[in-house]
């Protein structure tokens, strides 16, 4: 049996853990407790692996190599952790492969909307979280991660516009960035939360934001209109049945 090592960096609190995977940038899970969240890995890393088409065939050793505790909601999918590789200055090679999986995500975040036939209908219920209320429809949930495409820029010192399509917010962001001198480097920026945040770590999270709400769009709209959504990010079936 191929072991496949998958890094892992924890996120808790009192209520919940999160585990963002550093092997593979945007993967993670998140539970009540720590056993239920490594296990939950293996289809994941699958899923991720058939998304991203990065071969996988063996099984997953889960390596946990950094850890941090927060106040806020990683119950609710919160989150401040920056990695410590996050730090260090990135390739150009490396920088051009996340990109790629960043306008990979966004296109297939695009055509995953697309295939819903009601972008206003739900079976979610409301629920509050640390942000307003969750994203309910299709719709809500596109305009979401719209807007969190001029938030994650932001966050390096890059201001775009506030774009109603996903992929031309990213491809303006990346070209601005791109025109940037030294943007490889490893600065770090700090918001007024004083979270901090350097390029590698917004390349991340926008993979791992798309993850979450690319599932919940499946999960809902596959309820809703069984074998018509397509699944561009190939979640298995049990993700949206659970």
């Amino acid at each position: 049996i191929v072991l496949v090592e998958n890094k892992i960096v924890q996120e808790s609190n009192d209520k919940g853990v999160i585990l963002f995977s550093e092997s593979f940038p945007g993967a993670f899970t998140r539970a009540a407790e720590l056993d239920e969240a490594l296990r939950k890995f293996e289809p994941e890393i699958q899923s991720y692996c058939k998304w991203a088409d990065i071969p996988y065939d063996g099984k997953l050793e889960n390596v946990i190599i950094q850890t941090s505790t927060t106040n806020l909601a990683v119950e609710d999918a919160d989150t401040e952790v920056i990695f410590h590789s996050e730090l260090k200055p990135l390739q150009r090679g490396a920088y051009g492969k996340l990109k790629s999986l960043v306008l990979k995500s966004a296109e297939d975040f695009q055509s995953l909307y697309d295939s819903i036939p009601y972008k206003d209908e739900t079976n979610l219920p409301e629920r509050a979280t640390f942000y307003g209320k969750r994203p309910r429809t299709a719709r809500e949930m596109y305009d979401h991660v719209c807007r969190v495409n001029k938030y994650y820029f932001a966050q390096i010192g890059i201001d775009i516009n506030d774009y109603p399509d996903i992929l031309a917010g990213r491809l303006q962001g990346f070209w601005i960035l791109e025109n940037k001198g030294g943007f490889l480097t490893s600065n770090v920026f700090t918001d007024s939360s004083r979270e901090q945040w350097t390029l590698s770590k917004m390349l991340r999270r926008f993979l791992w934001h798309d993850r979450i709400h690319a599932k919940a769009m499946y999960r809902m709209a596959a309820k809703i209109w069984p074998n018509r959504i397509i699944n561009p990010f190939r979640f298995a079936v049990e993700q949206h049945q659970s």
